[in-house]
């Protein structure tokens, strides 16, 4: 296993998403085929990659842009993009419908020792792989979107994925800069979305009941939470936020956050307060600048990314000197 190598991979369905993956495997050297089922998308999956290549390279994240695109190869066909593929990532619309076609079409073009990882992000891959051909071959392999400038990954097997394939996955991962994580059940919304919901519900009752406006609750993140956040996750967190570690802040704090937690009860985001909350957001961003808006957020990753990766290279430099 150690010695496997995925050199030639297939990305099907070429939406952010898919495209961000495609930069993913093409950064790394590894050749590219690309498929959407939409002809307009196709035809513009170049340009829009080279795109975001241009805007890399101008933040030191990618060198020598043409030889990456080069790396590309848009076809015409899915059974042409995959049928030579070591590795498949699906990246198709959040449909158990659409994704268990879309599987099985896999499925049967595919090499018998391919392996497919779909982006689903929140969909276990039981519900769309139960019934295809080969479905041992088949696994969970959920992005952060975009996945080119957010390393995280989450790896979730179904109960009929071949064992060794998650291992080989993480392991090709890592070897591509990305950040995999293994997801050891088939929880809906596996581990990151579950995170995620659970700061955007409380951020819902905290609008819907007026303590803070929406600005304002953006603002306790990105400039609060997200400080810390952006280089270390909440167990560590903690761990430095009392004088004794983890076990004192849960001594200190445990009872409030308790409290906290049986003051709410889970419910659907009201459609009023939504409704109120895309008021406040488009008064601040009209619904013509969001793609541009879109593009500033890459480039503040872009950003985020070179300043990681200086420190990175000052360490590795001061390491080697010592």
């Amino acid at each position: 296993m150690s010695e496997h190598r995925f050199k030639t991979v297939a990305v099907v369905g070429a939406g952010l998403v898919g495209l961000g993956w495609a930069i993913v495997f093409a950064r790394s050297g590894l050749k590219v085929s690309i498929f959407d089922g939409s002809e307009e998308i196709r035809n513009g999956a170049i340009a829009r990659l080279r795109r975001s290549l241009e805007d890399m390279e101008q933040y030191g994240l990618v060198e020598n842009v043409g030889d990456i695109v080069q790396r590309f190869h848009v076809v015409d066909t899915l059974s042409e993009a995959v049928k030579d593929a070591d590795y498949i990532q699906e990246s198709v619309l959040e449909r158990v419908n659409v994704k268990t076609a879309v599987s099985r079409e896999i499925a049967l073009a595919m090499r018998s020792n391919a392996i497919c990882g779909s982006s689903t992000s929140g969909i276990p891959g039981s519900e769309f792989t139960a019934d295809i051909p080969s479905r041992d071959r088949f696994l969970v392999v959920h992005p952060v979107n975009p996945p080119h400038l957010i390393p995280l990954v989450e790896l979730v097997a179904a109960p009929w994925t071949d064992a060794s394939i998650v291992p080989l996955v993480r392991q090709e991962m890592e070897r591509m800069g990305q950040s995999p994580i293994a997801v050891n059940s088939e929880i809906p919304g596996f581990v990151l979305n579950r995170l995620q919901g659970a700061l955007l519900n409380e951020a819902w009752a905290l609008y819907a009941e007026g303590t803070a406006s929406l600005e304002d609750i953006d603002t306790a993140v990105s400039r609060g939470l997200g400080r810390r956040w952006s280089f270390m996750g909440p167990f560590e967190t903690i761990d430095l936020n009392a004088p004794g570690g983890i076990a004192d802040y849960a001594q200190r704090l445990a009872p409030l956050y308790h409290s906290i937690a049986e003051s709410r009860r889970p419910k659907q985001w009201p459609a009023d307060v939504v409704q109120r909350a895309e008021l406040d957001r488009r008064s601040v961003l009209a619904e013509e600048d969001l793609a541009k808006r879109s593009i500033w957020r890459d480039q503040r990753l872009m950003a985020l990314n070179a300043a990681f990766l200086t420190q990175a290279r000052a360490r590795q430099h001061g390491s080697s000197e010592a």
